[in-house]
């Protein structure tokens, strides 16, 4: 991912966890956090159970989000990019007898102390594909849009309309496949199956991108019921990609085989003259050592297809056409 691809990425993010976004440009972004967001990026476990526990009003953190390291040091020489403090507010000396503001926050309402002095922290984070602070985002997006159920928007010609119309549901699940031995290929299958009739297509989320959807069902509609279940909705998907995959060029598995058996035999050359000049003490730990290499050597170069599901939901709309088996 390039850094505009990134911006894109994470502007997304804030927009559908209604952060505030404070200040804006091409090589960052400032923002207020909203409550879900804040718990999933700050790790404030402590002060979220406190506020739970106590009702009051969280005062979520504000952050900046660098998405150009080097443009953000042009604009701001002083700062740089790493996670620095604001400097400390110069407060005004106070006049004898004059009563100090205490202000309305968390601590003065509950424990009746707040510091005389405060600035509030602004964390600074670079924004780069591999980054501690994009990964804990990535993370966050996984866990909340693992799973999703949505409609797509209908408004009917005429208003008063009386007639409902009938939706379709279709269960879509993006697949990760990934071709493993001593090198690495992945590939992203998004394979959609209709509940009604089991009818399969690829490349569901193209067809997804063009519509609007939304979670609520809308007015003057209702779905049809389902013939398959779920369970066996997953088990098609996963036989039509199985098929799919038998249907591969696999000389790649062949030509990890037969690396796989030269490492082994590089291996058995280096460790047998060993075990077999090594006295009676030294035998054991060799013998631990030759396993081990034999099975490292297995995992890195044994040919395998691993397939893991990304995410999946359940999608209603109007009929779809042109399903491919």
């Amino acid at each position: 991912m390039n850094a505009q691809e990134i911006q894109f990425y994470v502007l997304r993010y804030l927009e559908a966890e209604q952060c505030d976004i404070l200040e804006k440009h091409p090589a960052y972004i400032t923002v207020k956090l909203s409550p879900s967001a804040d718990k999933a990026l700050t790790q404030r476990p402590y002060y979220w159970s406190f506020v739970e526990r106590t009702g009051a009003v969280p005062e979520t953190m504000t952050c900046t989000f660098i998405f150009d390291p080097e443009a953000y040091r042009e604009l701001h020489p002083q700062q740089g990019s790493q996670n620095v403090p604001a400097a400390p507010a110069v407060q005004p000396a106070a006049q004898p007898g004059t009563p100090q503001p205490q202000g309305d926050s968390i601590l003065g309402r509950y424990f009746g102390f707040v510091p005389t002095v405060f600035t509030a922290r602004v964390p600074r984070d670079e924004l780069t594909y591999g980054s501690r602070r994009l990964e804990q985002i990535f993370s966050a997006v996984r866990g909340k849009g693992r799973f999703v159920r949505l409609f797509e928007q209908y408004a009917p010609e005429q208003p008063k309309q009386a007639a409902t119309i009938p939706y379709e549901t279709w269960l879509g699940v993006n697949y990760k496949v990934e071709f493993a031995c001593d090198m690495k290929r992945s590939e992203i299958h998004s394979l959609g199956i209709q509940l009604q009739t089991g009818d399969i297509i690829e490349r569901f989320h193209d067809r997804l991108a063009g519509k609007k959807l939304t979670p609520r069902l809308p007015a003057h509609v209702y779905v049809t019921p389902d013939r398959i279940t779920l369970p066996r909705a997953v088990i098609y998907l996963e036989d039509y990609l199985e098929k799919k995959m038998a249907e591969y060029d696999h000389r790649w598995a062949q030509e990890a085989q037969l690396r796989l058996k030269d490492e082994m035999n590089r291996v058995r050359a280096y460790y047998e003259p060993l075990l077999q000049d090594a006295g009676q003490d030294d035998k054991a730990e060799i013998e631990a050592r030759f396993t081990a290499r034999l099975q490292e050597v297995e995992w890195q170069y044994r040919p395998r297809i691993q397939i893991s599901a990304i995410n999946c939901g359940l999608f209603h709309f109007l009929s779809m056409q042109e399903p491919n088996r």
